[in-house]
């Protein structure tokens, strides 16, 4: 009897796919590594040029991978090349993502069979709807469809879900009591442990502080350099400066923007770029391919001061021709006073002489 082998079914090219990144960044490893995930992105990528990629993490994520990554961590976030979910999220990570898969009818890329979730979002069943993939050594990544896996049983609790056959835990140890206003922090304890916390949460930098304030004197806004492609990200490439790292994201390589920097730059590459923005929040700087506008940061002092001479000059000359009117008001008043006295003594005079001339001209 001769049996014949069933075919495997075509695989599926979803339109848009939602990465949880939380997962495939920690698949085979005991941490998440952002270096993983960028690679089984971009290999996917490069499988599915066609396909619109989102990638999700958890809201911890960028304080659980390596100290290394925190920098780019920070520039993906803000290049919107990974999004969180919001602080106090239903579901936290994998809610989220599930959430996303629902209102664009995407297909979710993950290991994860998100059991808590199959009572709600029973279209996790249907083909096409679940990715899963994994690093093969000396292969690389694989990604097939895949179907989620269900719970052995009813008695097994989900989390969110109750299991109402469980008998009540029993305590342990006597209830704590409550806690009195006077043992409670006060709001002064609470502001100096403030200020370490938002450190703690602060994004490291990408350049020291002297390398970024000494890139940011020598070349503005729109001021060209050379730089060489270091490595790729989802939505853009590092390129390196001299001594300093900047980023060149999909947006200002060309017009319309390549899906992968792949299609546009290789690894090496030198290229000559445009200065087109700056962070210093994270001392991060920002590239482009395309022209930019110079920064007009330099007009306006220049301005500034010409306004400051303009306006120095007319106060001089004010004070200046208000010191000659003054003077030459005191001379023109002077001087009708000693006209007015000359020519009231002529009359008298002029009558004296008239009056003589008179007397003689009379007849005798």
């Amino acid at each position: 009897m001769v049996t014949t082998k069933g075919k495997i079914p075509a695989r599926s090219v979803p339109d848009h796919v939602v990465v949880d990144g939380s997962n495939l960044a920690t698949e085979g490893r005991s941490s998440p590594s952002l270096k993983q995930l960028n690679e089984a992105v971009l290999a996917f990528m490069k499988e599915h040029p066609k396909t619109q990629v989102t990638v999700v993490v958890d809201a911890s994520f960028g304080h659980r991978i390596d100290k290394k990554e925190a920098a780019e961590f920070s520039e993906a976030i803000a290049n919107g090349e990974l999004v969180t979910p919001p602080a106090g999220a239903v579901g936290r990570g994998d809610g989220f993502v599930l959430m996303i898969a629902d209102k664009v009818n995407a297909t979710i890329l993950s290991n994860d069979s998100y059991q808590e979730f199959h009572d709600h979002y029973k279209w996790l069943f249907e083909p096409g709807r679940l990715m899963g993939g994994k690093p093969v050594p000396h292969v690389g990544w694989v990604f097939v469809d895949r179907l989620p896996v269900r719970p052995k049983g009813d008695s097994v609790p989900r989390r969110g879900v109750p299991n109402k056959t469980a008998p009540l835990p029993r305590p342990t140890r006597p209830p704590q009591r409550a806690v009195t206003r006077s043992e409670t922090p006060s709001r002064a304890d609470s502001s100096v442990r403030t200020p370490s916390a938002r450190s703690s949460s602060a994004p490291s930098a990408v350049n020291t502080a002297d390398q970024y304030e000494a890139f940011v004197a020598k070349y503005p806004v729109g001021t060209k350099v050379k730089g060489a492609v270091e490595s790729f990200a989802s939505h853009g490439a590092y390129v390196r400066i001299g001594e300093v790292a900047g980023y060149l994201p999909l947006r200002l390589m060309k017009s319309p923007a390549p899906r992968t920097p792949r299609d546009h730059v290789k690894i090496g590459e030198q290229l000559s770029l445009v200065v087109s923005g700056f962070n210093p929040a994270r001392r991060s700087i920002e590239v482009s391919l395309m022209p930019v506008e110079k920064s007009a940061a330099s007009k306006p002092a220049r301005a500034g001061k010409q306004q400051a001479r303009t306006a120095a000059r007319p106060a001089t000359k004010s004070s200046s021709d208000a010191a000659r009117p003054a003077a030459k008001s005191s001379s023109d008043a002077a001087r009708p006073a000693t006209k007015s006295s000359s020519d009231a003594a002529r009359p008298a005079t002029k009558s004296r002489i008239v009056r003589g001339l008179r007397r003689r001209r009379r007849p005798d």
